[in-house]
């Protein structure tokens, strides 16, 4: 004879089967929600290649018939020029992100000072910032800050996180770049006074083809790759990024927590 199922236990299968319906209504609002992701990056690609190749075609159709002008030929040189750059940084944005994807960024790892790091990417970032009138500081101890870190790589987090900056922060804005040792970590913040990042994009914000739609109607280059880049590279040398943001006080702070040299148990590549 078959016994009939508990009160209890009747309850304990309906508390199951809802917790299912929840977990696969959530699965299904993420594949659509990665899906709309999908085909807006897709869109934003074709648009960003699309967008050099008029200036391409004109300044090659009128570079010939220039030859004899010097300003125009090299006016139409440098066009041309300008707009393979803006290709060029596209499929480099493109093959990073898909780097990300198969875990294949490989690190040159030795003893270094980040100070080195920060020295060179404030020296090119600079130009551009005083271009847009931002006030951009420097802060760092003057004693060396010892990491095992890869330079390029730590060069491109911070000129990654400082080109946002700039892009995001007004003529005239501020901007800075503070590192300290504490903790047995070197810990970079880069903080502006710019738009700031709306609270549906912040818990978001490292992830791959994020873009926050309240940045996009400021400034809508880009594909959503660069901080997701960052934060790969920042993990790579055992390290952390995080960032706060208030749009109503404005501004962005993103900070980078590196161990020391001395805290480090292995070296990777």
């Amino acid at each position: 004879m078959t016994a009939l199922a508990s009160p209890q236990d009747a309850g304990g299968l309906r508390d199951e089967v809802l917790a299912l319906r929840t977990e696969l209504e959530g699965a299904r609002i993420a594949i659509r929600d990665a899906h709309v992701r999908q085909l807006s990056f897709l869109a934003t690609i074709a648009h960003e290649l699309r967008n050099p190749l008029m200036p391409l075609r004109l300044a090659a159709a009128m570079l010939e018939g220039a030859r004899n002008d010097d300003v125009a030929y090299a006016k139409h040189q440098a066009t041309i020029k300008g707009q393979v750059a803006q290709i060029t940084r596209l499929i480099g944005d493109l093959l990073e992100g898909a780097s990300i994807g198969a875990g294949k960024f490989r690190l040159e790892r030795s003893l270094m000072d980040m100070g080195d790091a920060l020295d060179r990417v404030a020296e090119t970032c600079r130009p551009s910032m005083e271009a847009r009138k931002q006030h951009f500081e420097v802060k760092r101890p003057d004693g060396a800050l010892m990491v095992l870190g890869d330079l390029a790589r730590l060069v491109q987090v911070f000129g990654n996180l400082l080109e946002n900056a700039s892009r995001y922060t007004p003529e005239g804005g501020a901007i800075s770049l503070t590192a300290t040792s504490t903790g047995g970590c070197v810990v970079v913040a880069v903080k502006d006074n710019g738009i700031g990042i709306s609270a549906q994009a912040l818990p978001h914000v490292f992830d791959i083809f994020m873009r926050d739609a309240r940045a996009c109607e400021v400034n809508a280059a880009g594909l959503g790759i660069g901080l997701s880049v960052v934060r790969e590279l920042v993990k790579a040398h055992e390290g952390s990024v995080s960032v706060t943001s208030n749009l109503d006080e404005a501004g962005s702070e993103f900070t980078v927590r590196i161990p020391v040299a001395l805290a480090n148990s292995r070296l990777r590549r």
